[in-house]
């Protein structure tokens, strides 16, 4: 499971649940497969993931979970960086590389988010955002197994994004699965207060999280400054206009 995807998805939900709609946009033409697999996510994350959460950040110190935390976010810099770099945003690829060379060199691996007090903000980029940047449309909403609300366009990104985790760079299938679970158990205790608050205010969960998710998506390809969305129905919910 991609950790930084999940924190993603759920931290959004809490984002924009005042703007959200609910009405079924075109850009959700798979809703009644999409539903049954939210369904699907939503049994699993009540039955082993907020449980496993929950009895995480009572056992690990505060501390310790901030740390593992950082090193996590330390790597996923480095990946920003490159999509940045690939994005052709020269300046906020150096400054990435810079806040993952501080954290790596003077933060013991990222252990301490030195960067972050010198005040290198963390951009965080992804091969979608790389690929929307460059014009190609999101595609229609796609709910995935256990890894949640994407689009067509960020699943094939996902074969790049899933290569950049910290779970990928070790060679023993044990360690691999030892800090996916690690990054996705931290990530999930982190959103703990976040998704009890979705829980509370949401009358339709899916769509809630549908419409966050695609309007923060495209606010993020157009790096906070998305163009206004097209009038004609064809286009409606996609980043299909042509960045300038």
């Amino acid at each position: 499971m991609n950790a930084r995807r999940v924190a993603s998805l759920l931290s959004v939900t809490l984002a924009t649940a005042g703007c959200a709609t609910t009405g079924a946009p075109p850009s959700d033409p798979w809703e009644g497969m999409n539903r049954a697999v939210f369904s699907f996510n939503e049994a699993v994350d009540r039955a082993v993931l907020k449980p496993v959460a929950t009895g995480y950040e009572k056992v690990v110190p505060e501390f310790a979970r901030n740390a593992i935390d950082n090193v996590f976010g330390n790597i996923g810099d480095a990946w920003s960086a490159i999509n940045h770099l690939l994005q052709a945003k020269p300046q906020q690829a150096l400054e990435m590389g810079l806040r993952f060379s501080v954290n790596t060199v003077f933060g013991f691996g990222g252990v301490i988010d030195i960067a972050s007090e010198a005040g290198l903000e963390r951009r965080t980029e992804d091969f979608g955002q790389t690929l929307g940047r460059w014009g190609l449309g999101s595609g229609p909403y796609v709910v995935l197994p256990l890894l949640g609300p994407s689009t067509l366009r960020d699943t094939a990104a996902l074969t790049l994004d899933l290569q950049a985790q910290p779970a990928a760079f070790f060679d023993e299938p044990r360690d691999r699965y030892g800090i996916a679970t690690l990054q996705i158990i931290n990530t999930r205790a982190k959103l703990l207060s976040t998704t009890r608050t979705l829980d509370d205010i949401a009358l339709d969960k899916y769509s809630l999280v549908r419409d966050g998710f695609l309007a923060r998506r495209r606010n993020q390809v157009y790096d906070g400054n998305p163009p206004e969305e097209p009038e004609t129905p064809d286009n409606e919910g996609t980043e299909a206009t042509e960045r300038k």
